[in-house]
């Protein structure tokens, strides 16, 4: 009986300490079950090991089973889960194919939103293609107090913020829908005037026009793009990206280098960009291998006539003989660029200047503003927002400030010319933060099989240790 004691104090102890770290008290209801288990032991909580035949066996495979997922839940919701990098965006810093470890204890675990949701998944279950949560109980956003904060250069995984709404066909789920929207809608509306040569009010309107254009022709083609749905933020397709702006501070890109308060910060070791390149010869495999040049990569090169590469790739190449010629890619598109509803003139290489949101500061808020901050206004802090005649409305009343209500970050990509990133979608808030990779576990390369397709140099490689 003292050893009963001893594990029931041992297991009470520990668990008064994750209720009080999580500050969830409704967990003391389950404290008489606790003591029933290893002292009362009233309730027959194992009544099946007293059966015969199938049953028993059966059981025995259900409990463990429910203990498995029971425990695998618990885990990845407070303190790790698995992350496979699945593109590029983050080469060559991160590589497609490496396998994480996150931490959620690093920034503190989020009270989930969604508690109710099948372990082991984000958003679908496998095979039937069906939500994989239920929608209610929805809890509103709570962090838990972790082991610090998100830093400059930190890679972190986060909820794609843009992943709100999205169309339910799976070739489409992974796409920003508003992005879509804006597409098909400028599509519609060839005829279109110049958005410049319109007032602050109207080239509002405009912009409005063009994205409920296209979304009602996305909801009238339910046969391609299935039904316009959303998902809460905890159950949004998880990204992982390097964060290059903290709250705060005023971010802008000049020439493809991020500054900050008017500082450059330094660039990641493996930054990638874009590159025109002539080739004399085929590269060698070896080559490739020892550049990190991928299939991928030279897809791109054959069909769009350019391809990413590191400084010390365009080096190699020029030095070794197999390049014509090398030279920056600077096209670049404006129109998807964020806002979306706003078009500055800003391109992935030359962005800004904008001040990230921080919490308990205010901006002021004027027409030629208001579309960078209107998502955060709006979306993530609940807001209800709208423009007419001229004035800015927040929750019915005129609004010239706005105070925040979070911290918001902005996470770019090292592969900056290949990386849908904050240039496209804008801030993330700090309730879509997941965790902090600590280390890859493991790492394949998706262009070669077998064992000669395992990154052994970079197995249990720490993720702070790429720069």
């Amino acid at each position: 009986m003292k050893v009963q004691w001893a594990k029931f104090v041992v297991v009470l102890v520990l668990y008064l300490l994750f209720l009080y770290w999580v500050k969830s008290w409704w967990g003391l209801l389950v404290i008489p079950f606790i003591f029933d288990v290893y002292i009362t032991k009233k309730i027959k909580w194992q009544w099946w090991k007293e059966s015969e035949g199938p049953t028993k066996w059966i059981m025995s495979w259900v409990d463990a089973l429910v203990f498995a997922l029971v425990a695998v839940y618990f885990i990845n919701q407070f303190f790790f889960q698995n992350y496979v990098i699945p593109s590029s965006s983050l080469e060559k810093s991160l590589l497609t194919g490496d396998y994480l470890f996150v931490s959620k204890v690093s920034y503190g675990p989020r009270i989930p939103q969604t508690p109710l949701t099948m372990p082991l998944t984000q958003h679908t279950l496998p095979v039937i293609e069906t939500k994989s949560y239920i929608e209610w109980p929805q809890w509103d956003y709570r962090r838990v107090t972790g082991l610090g904060q998100v830093q400059l250069n930190d890679i972190v995984v986060f909820n794609y913020p843009a992943g709100d709404t999205l169309c339910s066909a799976p070739q489409y789920q992974a796409q920003d829908f508003y992005r879509l929207s804006y597409d098909i809608g400028y599509r519609l509306y060839p005829q279109r005037p110049n958005p410049d040569s319109l007032d602050s009010e109207v080239r509002r309107k405009y912009f409005e026009t063009i994205y409920q254009g296209g979304r009602q022709y996305i909801s009238e083609n339910f046969a391609e793009f299935g039904d316009i749905i959303t998902r809460p933020a905890d159950r949004r397709e998880n990204y992982v990206k390097r964060c290059v702006g903290l709250p705060g501070q005023t971010l802008q890109i000049k020439n493809h280098i991020v500054y900050l308060d008017g500082k450059a910060n330094k660039e990641p070791e493996n930054v990638q960009y874009t590159y025109h390149v002539k080739l004399k010869q085929r590269l060698p495999d070896e080559l490739m291998k020892e550049l990190g040049i991928t299939m991928e990569d030279m897809m791109s090169l054959n069909t769009l006539g350019y391809m990413p590469l590191t400084k010390q790739a365009v080096n190699a190449l020029k030095q070794q003989g197999y390049a014509e010629s090398i030279e920056l890619n600077t096209e670049a598109e404006e129109w998807d660029i964020y806002p979306l509803n706003g078009n500055l003139h800003w391109t992935r290489d030359n962005y800004g200047p904008v001040w990230i949101p921080k919490k308990g500061e205010s901006i002021d808020l004027n027409l030629d503003n208001i579309a960078i901050y209107e998502r955060p206004i709006r979306t993530y802090e609940g807001n209800d927002l709208m423009v007419k005649d001229g004035k800015i409305f927040i929750n019915g009343e005129v609004a010239t400030k706005y105070t925040f209500k979070m911290d918001y970050y902005w996470m770019m990509g090292d592969n900056r010319h290949n990386s849908l990133d904050s240039r496209y979608w804008g801030f993330v808030p700090e309730d879509h933060i997941v965790g902090k990779p600590i280390f890859i576990w493991w790492s394949s390369d998706p262009d070669r099989h077998g064992f000669s397709g395992i990154r052994w140099s970079r197995l249990f490689r720490f993720v702070d240790n790429i720069k």
